[in-house]
């Protein structure tokens, strides 16, 4: 069994009474944030190696390491194959900082986005702005809606609804 499908399975075990997931993802969560806080301390440095080998070095277990592969993979500049890794796996933790900033606010992952670590990558102007940005790119703006009484928006100055509205 794939490596992410054992992740998986232990992760989002419907089985498993929700204590136990919550302790899960309690203990995943703080060590996905240390494993975070140690790459951006050197964001320009590739973290190169196997699943087990980056395992040892962040002290995290091979399946938690298997969940922040998982997670982080769409913010890396050349992405793991994650469906079919095992521990032998070469893999990089090369990542795009714009894009993995993005990723951590649109998981809605505040202890990721809010890390200290970020200061030192961007200034306060610029996290804004990828904020707003993440954000504003996920917002559905719908048209203002006219009404038969409105003047009509093919700026014509005639009622909606005798111009463009009449059937």
């Amino acid at each position: 069994m794939a490596l992410l499908e054992e992740w998986k399975k232990i992760a989002y075990d419907e089985t498993a009474g929700q204590d136990k997931l919550k302790k899960i993802w309690s203990a995943y969560f703080q060590q996905e944030k240390d494993i975070y806080a140690e790459l951006l301390k050197e964001p320009e440095q590739v973290v190169k190696g196997t699943v087990k080998e980056l395992a040892e070095r962040f002290g995290v277990p091979v399946l938690t390491m298997t969940g922040f592969l998982d997670g982080i993979n769409d913010s890396l500049k050349e992405q793991n194959p994650i469906e079919e890794m095992e521990e032998d796996t070469e893999v990089n933790l090369g990542f795009d900082k714009e894009l993995l900033y993005k990723n951590m606010v649109a998981a809605d992952a505040d202890w990721l986005y809010g890390l200290e670590e970020w200061d030192a990558i961007f200034d306060q102007e610029t996290r804004k702005r990828l904020y707003k940005e993440q954000k504003s790119s996920t917002t559905i703006v719908k048209d203002a809606k006219v009404y038969p009484n409105d003047p009509c928006p093919c700026g014509s100055g005639k009622k909606y609804k005798k111009c463009c509205g009449k059937k």
